[in-house]
């Protein structure tokens, strides 16, 4: 019994020493959309509209981008934990480049953002104003998936404090800055939403200069001389974060661009369902932060075992990981059961004429949000595991279909035709995130996570 509950203790240090950092870092990280909603709440619902609705098409983008720098994680784990120093490096840098070259591919989609939201059928007086916004936030991108690029290095050889406490330190200077510009503080402009990406911009540019700097100067990780000769390309290595990276990036967007379909559809009901959806998805976005920073910590694991050639540890990782993800989500479940109401208000201002009609609306969508919650963490903890023995396309599919192919439409027709309307929409998602989580967990366990199994083999 002792030899059986020893490496239990072990992988739960491990999972908690890695994955609570990095759930902060997670969480800080969104804590900058969080702010930007909150902030505008207290400026004007119109303004948080369009925040709300430009941040959802922004995320969905940024999440696609985010794919690359995902592969860098598991690659990097493996590498390092086989002593291929020079792997570490390849896979790291062209993962910044995959990501520069994204992000200002992706530019032209903002500065024309406002005809496809016309087409979308989102209320008038919003468009403009989100429009407004997504151009000047289009230009966040780039430096935005150069932290997650570095971030993910960092995690992937154990350090975890750096990130997070330059992401908390970047919620701090985004609420200044913010508080600058959304209402004209300190002699700028009042600028409201437009502030708000202005904001934004500051804040990813200074925080992906604090992390190459520790990258670059920190003297363990020297030996990896990460930005030596940056410019020279590595053919090899991008084509394998690519071919990583892309599924990786398709089964992300699969699931955001459902939150963000679900967004269009609550403004074809109205503007406060479409305020209430937002705060209420900020909301579980926030605490679903923790279940990516235990996901992440099975890559990590996984990865790491699989580069040592050691499937017991692989698995005993993550049973460990999966058992930490199961105690949160219960958790979560109990806080939007009771403090629904006083969490959707605290995005609020007191004299807002729409505050109760909002909390209304707001609070519902929690109580539903608890029935996935155990779904939820367990679609990503599976995604996280699959990452860590570089099993991708599989993964993608599966999200696509039930996202898509389940999800979307099982909101649509509960929302519309059948005229549950926000409540409806939102419980389409439960399907969704169920059914995927349902198949993903079956991949690992029936694939790479079997006692039999040798991911690692070519």
């Amino acid at each position: 019994m002792r030899q059986a509950a020893a490496p239990f203790r072990t992988n739960l240090r491990m999972v908690l020493s890695l994955g609570l950092p990095l759930a902060g870092s997670h969480l800080a990280q969104f804590m900058l959309a969080v702010t930007d909603t909150i902030m505008l709440g207290w400026y004007g619902v119109a303004d948080l509209a369009a925040g709300v609705l430009g941040a959802a098409l922004f995320f969905a983008v940024f999440t696609f981008g985010t794919g690359f720098a995902n592969a860098v994680m598991p690659m990097v784990a493996t590498a390092a934990s086989s002593g291929q120093d020079t792997d570490v490096r390849r896979a790291t840098r062209m993962g910044l480049w995959l990501s520069i070259a994204f992000g200002i591919a992706a530019l032209p989609l903002f500065w024309f953002s406002g005809a496809i939201l016309g087409r979308l059928g989102q209320p008038e007086d919003v468009v403009p104003l989100a429009e407004a916004y997504m151009r000047i936030l289009g230009f966040s991108l780039v430096p935005a998936l150069c932290v997650m690029v570095l971030k993910n290095y960092l995690a992937a050889l154990g350090r975890t404090q750096v990130a997070l406490w330059t992401t908390v330190a970047a919620v701090g200077l985004n609420i200044f800055v913010n508080w600058i510009f959304i209402f004209g503080n300190l002699g700028a402009s009042e600028l409201g939403v437009r502030g708000a990406a202005i904001a934004t911009i500051l804040v990813n540019l200074a925080s992906v200069a604090v992390l190459a700097l520790y990258c670059a100067l920190l003297p363990s990780l020297r030996r990896y001389t990460l930005f030596q000769r940056f410019w020279r390309a590595d053919w090899q290595a991008m084509g394998q974060v690519w071919r990583l990276g892309w599924p990786i990036g398709v089964a992300l967007i699969a699931e955001t661009a459902l939150f963000s379909a679900a967004a269009i559809m609550m403004g074809w009901i109205g503007t406060n369902e479409l305020a209430a959806h937002g705060i209420a998805l900020e909301i579980t976005a926030a605490l679903f932060m923790v279940h990516l920073g235990f996901s992440n910590a099975a890559t990590v694991l996984v990865g790491r075992a699989r580069g040592q050639r050691d499937q017991a540890a692989l698995r005993a990782g993550a049973k460990t990981a999966v058992l930490v993800s199961i105690v949160f989500a219960s958790i979560t479940m109990v806080l939007y059961v009771t403090a629904g109401p006083f969490l959707v208000g605290l995005f609020l201002s007191p004299s807002e004429p729409a505050r109760a009609a909002i909390i209304a609306i707001g609070a519902s969508f929690l109580i539903v949000a608890a029935v996935f919650q155990l779904a939820d963490g367990a679609q990503v903890m599976a995604m996280g595991l699959l990452r860590g023995v570089q099993d991708t396309r599989g993964p993608m599919l599966i999200a696509a279909f039930s996202y898509w192919g389940v999800g979307l439409p099982t909101s649509y027709v509960l929302g519309f035709p059948m005229g549950y309307g926000g409540e409806g929409i939102w419980a389409g998602l439960v399907v969704g995130l169920t059914t995927a989580a349902i198949l993903l967990m079956a991949r690992f366990w029936r694939g790479a996570g079997r006692a039999d199994a040798r991911p690692w083999a070519e």
